[in-house]
Order: C-alpha cells, then structure tokens, then sequence
C-alpha cells in the first residue's frame, strides 16, 4: 500500500514491456546469425548512432527507465531517444510510470491526488497496457490505504528499517532457538 511499493509496481509493469521486446530482438537477431550461417554470409546486424544493436539498446535502457527525464546522462538521453524512436509503445508506458511517480513528488492534498490518480486509471485504461491496468486494480483495491500517504506525506520506510534491522540481528546471531531471550535481547537492544 506504500508509495515505494506502489511505483514499484509500476516500473515492473514498465520493465515486463522492455522485456519483451528484448526477447523479440534476441530472437530477431538469432534468425539473422542463422540465416547468415546457412548462406556463409556476414551477418548484417543493424547499429544505431549510439553504437548499440537492438538487442544491446534494449538491455542497456533498463536503468534509465527507473529514473526521471531530469537525471538522465548524456549517453541514456540519446539511449532514451532512440529507443522511444523504436518502442512508442515504451516511451507511452515510461510516461504512465512516470506520471504516478510525479503524483506522488507533488505536495497536494488528499483530495487533489484522488482526482489526479483517476486521470491517471483513464490514461492507463487508454493506453491499453494489461501489466498498467492490473496496477490500477491494485490501487482501487487499496485506494483509501494510498491515498492516506497524502495526508502527511507519510510511508511504512521506518517500519521496513526495523524489519531490517531485526533481521540483521537474527542473521548475526545465526537463528533463534530461543524466542522469549531472543524478544528479550529485542526489546533491550531496540527500546
């Protein structure tokens, strides 16, 4: 139901397009090396400006599409042009991750986000993205859990550090055999 899980999601649903079109390309590119194989030909691979084949723009742009147009370098720029060039479908999907993640940057208040989620749901229902539309499912599911994030901008990120620490803990003691002295020492070490 947090912010950090819910564009998760979304950038998975991002990622599973890219990767699909990667598995396209490497499939392409095996029919090309086969059938220059069979006619002892070269095989000819199409390079774009950057220097990447499709197979290597595909792979390579996995990272930029996690982050904004902002913090993109001047390599993933021109990675990222082409590759819309190639994939409008991609660029259409960047901008959906995109939009949730600036609904979520914006200070606005629980009602605002509300209405600016719903025309997010009829721009993934528009774009028709089975991945984007189970992601709006999952919002509505837990919509009232979401949208108290507006409400102090507030997220389970100290909650999760707990968990974290408490499995460090648990690593460094090689397991529990004993749960009371193990929530003992917890309480002790943490209170």
């Amino acid at each position: 139901m947090d912010r950090f899980h819910v564009q998760k999601l979304a950038t998975e649903a991002l990622q599973e397009i890219r990767i699909k079109h990667r598995w396209q390309a490497i499939e392409q590119e095996n029919n090309l090396l086969t059938e220059a194989k069979q006619k002892k030909r070269k095989p000819i691979i199409k390079v774009f400006e950057n220097d990447d084949t499709r197979k290597q723009l595909l792979a390579r742009s996995r990272y930029l599409l996690y982050k904004t147009r902002e913090k993109w370098t001047l390599s993933q720029k021109q990675r990222a042009k082409i590759l819309f060039k190639e994939y409008p479908d991609l660029e259409k999907a960047y901008n959906l991750s995109d939009g949730l993640r600036k609904i979520y940057n914006q200070n606005i208040q629980k009602s605002v986000a509300m209405l600016k989620l719903v025309h997010w749901f009829r721009e993934v229902e528009e774009s028709g993205f089975k991945s984007f539309n189970t992601l709006t499912k999952t919002i509505m599911h837990n919509y009232n859990g979401i949208l108290n994030y507006f409400n102090q901008r507030s997220t389970n990120a100290s909650a999760e550090s707990f968990n974290a620490k408490i499995k460090n803990f648990r690593l460094q003691l090689r397991g529990v055999r004993d749960k009371v002295f193990f929530l003992f020492r917890l309480s002790k070490l943490f209170a």
